[in-house]
């Protein structure tokens, strides 16, 4: 023998290991990201925004959580309106711990000759705060901050009323019949999120202040609220479920409002979801724009890595092999992109909180929310997958000479049917995963069709401008000649540019249209038509004694009074209401307590429209009027019975009719009118308005506000004027963060609109070297640069506004439920300015090409 074998066979490096396409990859991406800038900024982008949105949801979800105990003032809380709770409730409630009582209200603080004030007052007992710290200015202790002395009861106030009516701490004011001393300017209370947001500033003081006013009446609006410390070994997530139960079974008619730690506000929790699913709507958006952008960058990517595709598979790779290995680079470089965006996300709670955690009024727990950071890095791959799987599965089935010849005639074909069925497989799961992780699916359902429709929209456009282009007579002169001809060639630039161009501008119109007509709503229309004034809490006694001083006080004004209760739905067709799914635009009306009527005639504002009107005298069993729109989404209609908690007590009516409600007036009305017999001798308060025919004026309002203050103490009077303006400083609030979020879809549209001029960079290239070759100047190769992103801008512009403005159209009116009306000043000057910044961006690349030394160039023609 000529030698001898070894004992055991060579180990194979961990390289020889690693599968054959993905050493290629990883050794072709050696020479760097070059020419994937733009793809790695639209990923990140994308990804970033749905993790940051994910992670901040998550933590603020477990933030409320985790201060559940803080937010709510105990481990349970047990709300009533217009009543207190009676003997037996009490008995039961003190049977399980301890007990706190907080009673709430709006009331009118009078400050003398400097004027009035609509306050949230909050009286609460010895025991508060339970759990968490109240924080005022100067630091006081309860005791002497709340207590009675030299005839007046303390008090802390918020700021804003003390710079709204020229006060300053130690001043007094009169609420009601009590004078009350502003002790303390409020910092924080423990438990603010849970008493939602108020439309006046907060005045806390105690309950022996709240009984000294004289406020509280029969049939007054006060929410009493009993909060329960349990033991700790009672306070556990089973112990609360069977309170809950117990008290619904001991004492089924109480009518209460039952909350736990465990869901100590679940309003602003639904609103976090709601708002949660909106921002990760917008990063989605603008992952999409960028997955354009991810196509443009793949397919100049293909077009740089012709030589090396023509070398593979003349040396005998398979098609299916060249488009995996470059399939295996892309998605390689997304999982960077991606893992920026990530990193990012997962970084931005623990940014905020250390930078303003101690600003913030609202709990928020850091932490990394590993499931949500999963479906973010989902989007971003399948988003990757989605666009980039076309632009390579083209190279698939051309042969080497057809590579080399697509430089100047490129083949246009469909990919095989296993990269189609790929494509198709990628787009089901990125559609599923958005209905999956949506909080509204029916939302995320019209998200998907509208992206869809957009795009297909969008590329119907680019096909109709390239063949108009090509019917077009040539013009005689040049550089429209070659503008024209740029816009329709085989390799135009049309199709990727109408299509970040068109969705960037699209975006762009809708935003300025919704704008404007918020805008409208809140600052215009409702003031015209709206009540100068509303007045609450009439005592029934005083009611007509309290028009006649209207009257007097107002001259020819408009005045409208009706009687108010506050009821909550227990039943509904002999349904419990618990049993009840109603849509999230109906199911408002199921939770809670709801302001109800009872009518001789149909109210103001209201148009029968199914069943009849009772008479005026009618004794009957009750009956109840619906608004039309609300039964439907309830399921409910004529002859249905209906049963309500008012006071404690329950009270059945059968639907005697259906009513349209116009809602928009602001004028009185109510979901439900009873007949006046359904609460005959029930103590209830009365609401009456004020609408002035031409409008009143500054002086006016503050003088009827000062009497009617000094007069009748116990009426609350709310300006409405006021009223919208702290709605507006929500909404606009809400504006400037839809703005903020939707900015990082623009951001992606420029990104694309950007690439996908870099992908025409090589085309561009060889055109301008062969024309300067054969004469042309560089002016009048940027006038025909310029004419055809202008005319391509132009074109795509007039089809963003159109979309644009349909898309508005139908947000104000279907899902905003409000007047639509036509503003277009705002869209056409954002269409402008995009038209302005394509061309602009088109010509910079341009003025780059136009540089280039032609020799270099020509030689590898």
């Amino acid at each position: 023998m000529h030698g001898t074998l070894p004992a055991t066979p060579p180990r194979r490096s961990s390289s020889a290991r690693t599968p054959l396409l993905l050493r290629l990859a990883l050794r072709e991406l050696r020479a760097g990201l070059k020419g994937f800038g733009i793809f790695l900024a639209c990923i990140a982008l994308g990804v970033a925004a749905i993790a940051s949105v994910s992670s901040l949801s998550r933590s603020l979800t477990e933030g409320i959580s985790r201060e559940g105990r803080r937010i709510l003032g105990g481990d349970m809380a047990f709300s009533l309106i217009q009543r207190e709770a009676a003997t037996p409730e009490r008995a039961f409630l003190e049977s399980q711990g301890r007990v706190n009582v907080i009673a709430s209200m709006r009331a009118m603080a009078v400050a003398g000759d400097k004027g009035s004030g609509l306050v949230e007052m909050k009286a609460v007992d010895g025991g508060y705060p339970t759990v968490g710290t109240l924080e005022t200015d100067p630091q006081l202790p309860p005791a002497e901050l709340f207590t009675e002395r030299d005839g007046a009861f303390g008090a802390a106030v918020d700021p804003a009323l003390l710079a709204r009516l020229d006060l300053k701490v130690g001043d007094r004011v009169t609420v009601g019949a009590a004078n009350v001393e502003l002790r303390a300017r409020l910092v924080s209370e423990p438990d603010k999120i849970a008493d939602g947001i108020g439309f006046g500033p907060r005045l806390l003081l105690s309950r022996e202040a709240l009984d000294a006013t004289g406020l509280v009446q029969p049939g007054s609006l006060v929410r009493w609220t009993y909060r329960l410390t349990l033991p700790p070994e009672v306070s556990t997530e089973e112990g609360l479920t069977r309170i809950e139960a117990e008290a619904g079974r001991v004492l089924p008619e109480a009518g209460w409002n039952i909350r736990t730690r465990l869901n100590a506000d679940p309003r602003f929790a639904r609103n976090i979801e709601r708002f949660t699913q909106f921002l990760t709507l917008v990063g989605l958006t603008a992952l999409l724009v960028g997955g354009v952008g991810v196509a443009n960058a793949v397919r100049g990517f293909v077009d740089r890595k012709r030589a090396s595709i023509a070398t593979l598979k003349s040396l005998g790779a398979p098609g299916g092999q060249v488009v995996m290995l470059y399939l295996s680079q892309v998605m390689l470089i997304a999982i960077v992109g991606i893992g920026i965006g990530l990193a990012f996300g997962a970084a931005l709670p623990f940014v905020i909180t250390a930078l303003f955690g101690h600003l913030l009024p609202i709990p928020i727990q850091p932490t990394l929310a590993w499931s949500e950071l999963g479906i973010a890095l989902l989007y971003g791959a399948l988003t990757a997958l989605v666009f980039a799987i076309a632009p390579l599965g083209r190279a698939h089935d051309v042969p080497v000479s057809g590579l080399f010849r697509d430089q100047i005639d490129p083949e246009r074909r469909w990919p095989r049917k296993r990269y189609v069925t790929a494509l198709v497989l990628s787009v089901v799961a990125l559609v599923g995963l958005s209905l999956l992780a949506a909080y509204d699916r029916r939302v995320a359902l019209m998200f998907v069709a509208a992206a869809a429709g957009s795009f297909a929209l969008l590329r119907v456009v680019a096909f109709g401008i390239m063949a108009l282009a090509r019917r077009l007579p040539r013009p005689r002169r040049t550089a429209p000649r070659l503008a024209l001809a740029n816009i329709h060639r085989p390799g135009a630039l049309t199709p990727s540019l109408v299509l970040s161009l068109g969705l960037g501008i699209t975006l762009l119109v809708t935003l300025a249209v919704i704008d404007s007509n918020l805008t409208r709503q809140l600052t215009q229309s409702l003031p015209e038509r709206a009540p100068s004034f509303f007045f609450l809490d009439i005592p029934n006694q005083q009611a007509d004694a309290f028009e006649g001083f209207l009257k007097q006080q107002s001259g020819d004004a408009q005045i409208e009074r009706v009687p108010m209760m506050r009821g909550r739905l227990v039943t509904l067709g002999g349904r419990p209401v618990a049993e009840i799914k109603a849509e999230e635009d109906i199911a408002w009306v199921l939770s809670g307590d709801r302001g109800i009527t009872y009518a001789k005639a149909p109210p103001e504002g209201s148009k029968i429209v199914q069943g009849e009107w009772w008479p005026e005298d009618y004794r009957g069993k009750p009956l109840v009027s619906f608004d039309r729109k609300i039964a439907e989404g309830l399921g409910l209609k004529i002859g249905d019975e209906i049963t309500v908690n008012v006071l404690g007590r329950n009270i059945s009516a059968t639907i005697s009719n259906l009513r349209e409600v116009e809602w928009r007036s602001m004028g009185i009305n109510f979901v439900m009118v009873f007949s006046p017999n359904a609460f005959a001798g029930a103590p209830h308060t009365h609401l009456a308005t004020v609408t002035f025919p031409n409008g009143s004026d500054e002086a006016l309002d503050a003088r009827i506000l000062r009497s009617s203050a000094q007069a009748y103490p116990m009426v609350t009077s709310v300006r409405v004027k006021d009223a919208l303006e702290a709605v507006n400083d929500v909404v606009s609030q809400l504006v400037m963060a839809i703005r903020g979020a939707s900015s990082i879809a623009l951001i992606a549209s420029l990104l694309v609109l950007a690439g996908a001029l870099a992908a025409g960079h090589r085309a561009r290239l060889y055109d301008a070297v062969v024309l300067k070759t054969l004469g042309a100047t560089r002016a009048r190769l940027l006038s025909a640069y310029a004419l055809e992103y202008g005319l391509l801008g132009l074109a795509t512009a007039v089809f963003g506004l159109l979309a644009g403005t349909f898309a508005a159209y139908f947000i104000v009116e279907r899902i905003m439920n409000l007047s639509f009306t036509l503003d277009l000043s705002g869209a056409i000057l954002a269409s402008a300015l995009a038209v302005l910044v394509s061309v602009g961006l088109g010509l910079m690349g341009t003025w780059r090409i136009l540089s280039q030394k032609p020799a270099q160039y020509l030689r590898n023609l």
